[in-house]
């Protein structure tokens, strides 16, 4: 085998760029979308074929048509989160290869069975999280690891947000608690655990608090709807995050050391242009008599990299890193472990959210 032939379970709108990087990834095609409406997979595959060719016959059929299918290898699942669990576990049952959107539960014991499941099944689990595919990442590490451009890390702090309109309240799965309980944490707050335990080579916290800031819905089954973090590592290094659904776009993150520090303003979706990129600053103040000066000495790294469409997309990335794994054979479970640690991250946050704040064991 040397593609890897994707089956897209559901018509979800992020699908859309997922579609679009399995055509440029060089080593994958789209062999059928499977909807609850067959009309609606037609219509999904209309769309995405207008604008991006499939380079093959794809296929509008229902999910478990799907799984049945021996031209699919994979699956990509965006379904919505509180549904999504007993679809992995029935790719895997069914042989296929799971790349899930995140989050990928509803909780730790829910992405465990996936995980297990799929490990069982001899097959690649992967999520979604496309920054961490991209040419910018090698960077980072590089320069946290130089010992002079960030020094030891001492504070970690990000935020990923965005301003949903009024209708996004009523009408969006990711306000739904049925359908993703929860709520930003889980949709943007992924991303920035994720980061997090990344710039700590993914050393879990020690204690973390969790506080519910905006909530939307019934009492006990409140959806979040702004959220704060703050995470408690061994050593004495401290990370916070914030997510929103009513802060305009946001999504930068800081590294503090004590020789400089390290930005990222754009570290989930990288900014229009032709490189990803980050600063680093040694800043420096001194005292002479009267004079008080900080002088800043900023440092620019970039990664020659299309923010997306493209072949050297970071999604691009993603669909061909994990095709790779599919047609090798070799499952990696580094995969499925940082998705685990990831979620273990989140389910402590939402206990000490629901005590009020509390600090609460990892």
């Amino acid at each position: 085998m040397t593609i890897c032939r994707f089956g897209i379970l559901g018509a979800a709108t992020i699908a859309r760029k997922n579609w679009k990087a399995i055509r440029l990834s060089g080593n994958a095609r789209v062999t059928a979308v499977a909807s609850r409406d067959a009309a609606r997979a037609g219509a999904f595959i209309d769309s995405c074929s207008a604008e991006v060719p499939p380079g093959g016959p794809v296929a509008a059929v229902a999910y478990d048509d799907l799984l049945r299918r021996d031209d699919v290898d994979a699956v990509y699942i965006p379904l919505p989160t509180g549904i999504r669990g007993e679809w992995v576990l029935k790719a895997a049952a069914a042989g296929k290869h799971v790349l899930c959107e995140k989050p990928c539960g509803s909780n730790l014991a829910e992405v465990g069975s996936m995980v297990a499941a799929c490990a069982k099944a001899g097959v690649q689990f992967m999520d979604g999280v496309m920054f961490m595919h991209s040419a910018r990442l090698p960077l980072v590490r590089q320069a946290l690891d130089d010992g002079r451009s960030v020094g030891a890390i001492r504070r970690i702090t990000s935020q990923f947000s965005f301003a949903a309109p009024p209708e996004f309240f009523t009408g969006n799965i990711r306000a739904d608690h049925a359908l993703e309980p929860l709520g930003c944490l889980g949709d943007l707050g992924w991303y920035n655990t994720r980061l997090t335990l990344f710039i700590m080579r993914y050393q879990m916290p020690e204690q973390v608090a969790g506080r519910l800031l905006i909530g939307q819905g019934q009492p006990g089954k409140l959806v979040p709807v702004e959220f704060s973090a703050e995470l408690f590592f061994p050593g004495g290094v401290t990370a916070s995050f914030f997510n929103s659904f009513r802060t305009q776009h946001q999504q930068w993150a800081h590294i503090s050391g004590d020789k400089g520090w390290l930005h990222i303003p754009d570290f989930v979706l990288p900014y229009q242009g032709c490189e990803s990129a980050f600063e680093v600053n040694n800043a420096h103040f001194d005292i002479s008599g009267c004079s008080f000066r900080m002088r800043s000495h900023p440092r620019r790294h970039a990664a020659p990299e299309q923010p997306d469409g493209a072949p050297d997309s970071q999604e691009t990335n993603m669909i061909r890193n994990f095709s790779k794994l599919a047609i090798s054979g070799k499952p990696d479970p580094f995969w499925g472990d940082i998705a685990l640690k990831t979620q273990q991250v989140l389910d402590a946050l939402v206990r000490s959210a629901h005590a009020g704040g509390s600090l609460v064991a990892v």
